[in-house]
């Protein structure tokens, strides 16, 4: 009589029996009952809830192969099986009826009745308690898993710019990896500046960022564990929270929600932007409602207008608003001195990026050293006759796409860096001019900016925009927009406790 065994641990299940130990009990069995063993599969840190395993796929496929030959399937316990009650009560039935194999473990007898009502019921047992221990080891490492998220620590894949690392006591921690992370700034950085995303990924791609599809670029910017931050899911007891961590952040918090806010994250999200009437979700009545935005049909066309939805009266042509608007941005002007340090941030940041570019360079220039060595090495192992010309051919096209990758990635890292500079000057006037700047923003870029000089928010009364207070680096423009009847400002900045130079400018 011919069997064959089958072994498995999960480190999900937390199996108390070893593989040896199991194929040890196997081996005993089938010598005791005069069993000839054909073969022996095991399947290391799989799920017992599933049959979808790799070796127990390629046992199925050695029943099908040796149809006949096979009388008897070996385990050590029915959990080691299946802890599916179901699944394994369909799978036992399925190899009896279809390739006459008896399932049995080790503690039962060659010879059992598995026709016999009792046993089944036995076994149904069985199974039903190794599926109720699934769930309690489930639960048990859902609740493990909350509990360290609560207490900031994340403990499961590192995504990319961090890796996984056990700290004192055995604990799951991360830890950021210099060699991703400047990537994971980059992104974060261009999406800030309203790069596309198609252009963010492709770029990303060249530095060693391996995420891909449509989405690649969207799940980082929606990642607050790059800021430092834990998000903790909701369940019955508690809504969706999000804490410190106790991981380094890559980027700020700061950096994080606005890109949350241009990506429509944050709420209010009632109003959604719109082109034609950027104003949507920035101007307020002096209700204190949010104005929505219409169209009323003139005698050749639809024109754009804001109105309350309280006060019907209160309706407010858009291309007048959009005019006056855009002089309050013409007016409002940095001071020499703020035009000089604006400058020389952007230059900071622009001195940032190009000596992060010249750290990777390094980092590829010794990759590509290692992988020309291991060319080299791979052509003296086939002079030396240690490999065959197959195995050779089959390295060196490997190592020559890596080093044809790296080379291009060490062009495309070192290429046009003097451009980059000529580009900075060049757009550096526009840097000080809010219009320039507004005008050539989206609209969501649109609702930031006018977010950030008008923190407290705008109204429209008696044709002339309100607001609480202007940002503090504005603030020297305030005079000059009264007497122009363009903007009044209820409240001076020092009075809402903010510093009046420099506090927003770079933050």
């Amino acid at each position: 009589m011919n069997a064959i065994g089958y072994v498995r641990i999960s480190t999900k299940d937390q199996s108390k029996y070893s593989l040896d130990y199991q194929k040890s009990s196997i081996k005993e069995y089938c010598t005791r009952n005069n069993l000839e063993l054909l073969n022996l599969f095991e399947d290391d840190g799989e799920s017992s809830f599933t049959f979808d395993r790799p070796d127990w796929i390629a046992l199925e496929a050695f029943i099908k192969k040796h149809k006949g030959k096979v009388q008897f399937l070996i385990v050590m316990d029915h959990d080691r099986f299946s802890r599916n009650l179901p699944e394994a009560l369909m799978k036992i039935n399925h190899l009896e009826m279809k390739f006459g194999i008896k399932v049995l473990a080790t503690s039962e007898p060659v010879d059992l009745d598995t026709t016999d009502p009792n046993v089944f019921m036995t076994r149904a047992f069985k199974y039903m308690m190794a599926n109720n221990e699934l769930f309690n080891i489930r639960r048990r490492t859902s609740q493990g898993i909350r509990q360290a998220l609560e207490s900031g620590r994340f403990v499961n894949k590192a995504p990319f710019g961090y890796r996984n690392v056990k700290v004192e006591g055995g604990k799951g921690f991360i830890e950021i990896d210099e060699e991703r992370a400047f990537v994971i700034k980059k992104i974060f950085r261009d999406y800030l500046l309203g790069h596309p995303f198609k252009q963010i990924h492709r770029e990303a791609k060249a530095l060693g960022f391996t995420y891909s599809g449509n989405s690649a670029v969207p799940r980082v910017l929606n990642n607050c564990l790059y800021a430092g931050l834990i998000k903790v899911p909701a369940n019955r007891k508690t809504p969706e929270r999000i804490i410190p961590g106790l991981h380094k952040p890559i980027i700020t918090e700061s950096e994080f929600w606005r890109a949350q806010e241009l990506l429509g994250n944050l709420k209010p999200n009632k109003s959604m932007p719109i082109e034609e009437v950027p104003l949507r979700g920035i101007l307020k009545c002096t209700c204190g409602q949010n104005l929505t935005a219409g169209k009323s049909k003139g005698k050749k066309k639809y024109y754009n207008y804001y109105r309350c939805r309280i006060h019907n009266g209160r309706n407010f042509p858009a291309t007048k608003l959009h005019a006056q608007l855009d002089e309050i941005l013409e007016l409002s002007s940095f001071r020499p001195d703020q035009t000089i340090f604006i400058a020389q941030k952007a230059k900071e940041r622009m001195g940032e990026a190009l000596n992060e570019r010249t750290q990777q360079v390094a980092i590829k220039s010794r990759q590509l050293e290692e992988i020309n060595q291991k060319i080299e090495k791979n052509e003296t192992r086939l002079m030396e006759d240690v490999i065959e010309p197959d195995t050779y051919k089959k390295w060196h096209k490997k190592f020559q796409i890596q080093r044809a990758l790296l080379m291009e990635e060490i062009n495309s890292l070192t290429k046009n860096r003097n451009e980059k500079w000529d580009k900075l000057y060049q757009v550096l006037p526009y840097l000080t001019s809010i219009k320039s700047i507004y005008r050539k923003a989206t609209v969501t870029q649109k609702h930031s900016i006018l977010r950030g000089v008008f923190k407290h928010g705008l109204t429209y009364h008696e044709g002339a925009f309100r607001t609480p207070s202007i940002n503090p680096a504005l603030a020297h423009n305030a005079v000059k927009l009264k007497e122009k009847g363009l903007l009044f400002v209820e409240q001076s900045s020092n009075d809402l406790g903010e510093n009046p130079i420099r506090s927003e400018i770079g933050s």
